[in-house]
This record gives C-alpha cells, structure tokens and sequence, in this order.
C-alpha cells in the first residue's frame, strides 16, 4: 500500500474517531472601526471564537488552517441594487511546525485560487497556540479600499465577513467535517459604513535610535 493512500486511510479514521457532537463555537465580531485618511480607507477589527479540540487535534496532526477575512463596500441606491464599490479579502493560514514545536502565521492578500497557492506577504512564528490565534483574531488598519472609491457625500454599506474555509482542507476531511458544528468559525457584519477620521499616527523614532533587529 502506498504512502499517500495509508496517509488517506489514516485521516479518514482520524475524522471518524474524533467526531463528538458539541457545541458549536460561538464567533462574533467584538470591534469593528473603518477610518478614512489620505490613503485610503482602513478597518480594524477584533474577532472572539475558541478553538474546539478537535480543531486543535487536527492541527497538531499536520492539518494546516486557512481563514479568510473579507471585506465589501456597497454604495446606498435608492433606484436599483446597491452597487459594489471595493472589495478586499486576505487569507490566513495556521499551522504547527512538530519539529520546533512553534506555530506559524502566514497572511496573504487576496485569496486562494485553483491557479496558484498561497503567496504570503507576512509570516510569523509564535511560542504559543493562543499567542497565534491572538494575531488571527486582530486586523489592524487594513486597507479595504482607495479614498476616490468611497463617496464622502454618498450613503453607503459595509459587508465584513471572518470564516474558517473548510474548502482548503484535505478532501477526506472535507467530506468528514460536513456538517460538524465544531466546524462552523464564523461571522460576519453587515451593516451602513460609519467612517471615523483617521486615528493619528505615532511619531517616528528619533534618528541615531538602534531598532529591533
């Protein structure tokens, strides 16, 4: 029996056996602010969920994460179907690295498409599974659209959506996960864009001072 069909048999397994019905965990969206500056229009965002165990267990298996976070602006039309104005999505992926024991973050714009793979703009290594999750959970000042596509005069509405994409797991465990709740990480934001001016910036470090290496 080859390698790749005993890897496949033994997920397969793996997906039977740790199923355990449960609860679903609860994600919300507990901060949400869009700025707009000079640059563009930034939002900041703060999403709450716990890991269910065998979310977890899959992980320390090898298993890699992928979350997606997007964001889409509609401008207020009262004559016809609200039209998109921008759009932006970035892609999350989360996984344990057994030989240094350390998790890794890697974060991409854009999102995953069947002609090429994850190209990765950030990636970091975390001591800790929660100190991981921490860095998912928080978006920072992400840029979701240029100044001239939103209206500063015009009414518009903001759809901001944070999910676990199942479709990026192997195929056996996308047909054992069908359905489970512990599955299920996700939330989503719909509601009328508030712009708040752009927070100011902290001051750049005196010239001569040694940063971080």
């Amino acid at each position: 029996m080859g390698t790749f069909v005993r890897w496949v048999l033994g997920v397969c397994v793996y997906v039977m056996l740790a199923w355990v019905p449960g609860l679903a965990s609860a994600t919300e969206i507990t901060q949400l602010r869009v700025e707009r500056g000079d640059d563009g229009v930034h939002l900041s965002a703060q999403v709450r969920f716990d890991l269910p165990p065998v979310v977890e267990d899959a992980l320390l298996k090898g298993i890699p994460l992928f979350f997606v976070v997007e964001a889409d602006i509609y401008r207020d039309r009262w004559y016809w179907t609200d039209p998109r104005v921008a759009s932006a999505a970035r892609t999350i992926r989360l996984a344990y690295q057994p030989l240094t024991r350390r998790w890794r973050v890697n974060i991409a714009s854009g999102l995953i498409t069947s002609s090429g793979g994850l190209r990765a703009t950030l990636n970091q290594n975390y001591e800790t599974l929660p100190e991981a999750l921490s860095a998912i959970q928080r978006v920072a000042r992400w840029k979701i659209a240029d100044a001239a596509e939103v209206d500063p005069d015009a009414s518009h509405k903001l759809d901001f959506t944070f999910r676990l994409d199942l479709t990026q797991l192997p195929r056996p465990f996308q047909i054992g996960v069908a359905g489970q709740r512990e599955w299920n990480i996700s939330a989503q934001v719909r509601d009328r864009l508030k712009l708040e001016p752009a927070a100011p910036q902290a001051a750049p470090a005196a010239a001569g001072t040694e940063g971080a290496k």
